[in-house]
């Protein structure tokens, strides 16, 4: 009988031999690749929360929370904690939190700006879009018209490179 056919029942398989070689490894990142899929809604409500205080869009936040998740999982060792899943989120919010903050710092605001104002400012401009009258999101935000127009002065100015004398520019 050739051995590719099956064998009528009460007869044994016939398994061709084991091809020598080095056997397969596992993936050493398999465990830190399975926490991240796992708790990757965990790092995109993190993401969510600075989204709705600051102007940077969603998805780049949420990216940077992916990276942060990545970090963790990659350093994190389960036997010096418990198996518990809020174990590991309690580790890998820093990294979370580290990684949007520093984004957050290299990309933002070019100048000090109260963080206070940059979330109104966000504020603000959620309400505009959704299409309150610009009269009345002081009003909405609970703040003076002209403490209003101070912020929206102040999150407006951006920081604009100039070339210097006698270089060529940029194409």
């Amino acid at each position: 009988m050739s051995p590719h056919r099956p064998k009528p029942s009460g007869q044994l398989a016939v398994h061709a031999p084991r091809a020598r070689g080095p056997r397969p490894r596992p993936c050493p990142l398999a465990q830190a690749d399975a926490l991240v899929l796992e708790h990757l809604e965990f790092a995109y409500r993190v993401a969510g929360h600075y989204a709705a205080r600051t102007p940077i869009p969603r998805d780049d936040l949420q990216q940077e929370a992916a990276i942060g998740l990545l970090k963790a999982a990659r350093r994190y060792n389960p036997e010096h904690g418990s198996p518990r899943a809020g174990h590991f989120r309690a580790y890998a919010r820093p990294f979370i939190n580290g990684e949007i903050r520093h984004y957050l710092r290299d990309k933002g605001f070019p100048i000090g700006i109260p963080g206070r104002w940059r979330e109104l400012h966000a504020r603000g401009r959620k309400l505009l879009d959704q299409g309150l009258a610009p009269a009345d999101v002081p009003t909405r935000l609970g703040i003076s018209l002209e403490r209003w127009a101070e912020i929206v002065q102040a999150c407006s100015v951006r920081v604009v490179a100039w070339p210097v004398e006698g270089s060529e520019p940029e194409t």
